[in-house]
């Protein structure tokens, strides 16, 4: 059985065939073209699981997508993705439709975590967070082999937790998430707010790294809103590792300054959790889907 997945991203479609051991057969990748709508985004994604099919002719395939936001259980729509034109459309049911099978879609972050958990650094734990800190703060939860997705379909999504009601309004219309402060885009904006200067999060960061006052004040809050935002969710899961994905997970104070943050809060004597970057780079959300798939 061979396994197809597509991550459908904001710019990019990627997807991947896997064989029975879970192989890389071979990867294909095209722009979204967001712009154009719906459809055309539909159609995007059939040209791409059309062309992985013709690589295993005659072959039966699984096939899962990973996508921002989530099917909705009540509905059958999407919800909280940020290509808001998917939103609010019965994205599963047009594709299977559209594809003439049935196919599972879940959250990009639930496969990042899944990948990280199954062929990553999460490989042999039975409770695996994984956390992406990206353009936005997504996360997901596998517990024994399997993604917990939850009766509302909002299993691990940490990303829109208060950890300040009078905090910036997010695009979830609620203020002060943890998506707002910690995310990559969220440092982006709170940096500009703050200094009245738009700088990419690299170069705050190599900033920071030569010890330039005003990026380092600006990194000792954002520590210190990690480390609440994280403790918060090991107070509640206690899971066995917490793998970080996302442009941040490259920041390696993360792993010394923001981790001795989480042990400042977290609800416990010793912080037993190791909190590591992902093994699988920007090939997670791809494997994921193709692991999830039906």
């Amino acid at each position: 059985m061979y396994r197809i997945g597509i991550d459908l991203g904001g710019t990019k479609i990627e997807g991947v065939v896997l064989d029975a051991a879970g192989k890389e057969i071979i990867r294909k990748r095209i722009a979204t073209e967001r712009g154009h709508g719906y459809q055309h985004i539909l159609n995007r994604i059939k040209s791409v699981h059309d062309e992985l099919v013709a690589t295993v002719p005659n072959q039966p395939t699984t096939f899962g997508i990973g996508t921002p936001g989530a099917i909705s259980p009540r509905t059958g729509l999407l919800k909280n993705s940020n290509t808001v034109c998917m939103n609010g459309q019965p994205v599963k049911a047009d594709l299977e439709k559209l594809l003439g099978r049935k196919i599972e879609i879940q959250n990009d972050a639930n496969c990042f975590a899944m990948a990280e958990a199954l062929l990553g650094a999460g490989k042999g734990k039975k409770l695996v967070f994984g956390v992406i800190m990206g353009t936005g703060c997504g996360g997901g939860i596998v517990h024994k082999g399997e993604v917990f997705t939850g009766p509302q379909a909002i299993a691990g999504e940490w990303g829109h937790m208060c950890i300040d009601p009078n905090g910036p309004l997010c695009y979830c219309g609620q203020r002060g998430c943890v998506e707002t402060f910690i995310s990559g885009g969220g440092l982006e904006k709170r940096y500009a707010e703050k200094f009245g200067v738009k700088k990419p999060l690299k170069e705050i960061e190599k900033e920071f790294y030569a010890g330039e006052p005003q990026a380092v004040e600006f990194m000792q809050v954002f520590f210190d809103r990690f480390g609440r935002a994280l403790a918060n969710l090991i107070d509640i899961l206690d899971p066995d590792i917490v793998v970080i994905g996302g442009g941040v997970s490259n920041f390696k104070a993360v792993y010394t300054e923001g981790v001795a943050a989480v042990k400042k809060y977290v609800f416990t004597d010793e912080l037993g959790t190791p909190i590591v970057q992902h093994q699988l780079g920007d090939s997670a959300g791809v494997l994921g889907a193709a692991l999830v798939g039906i």
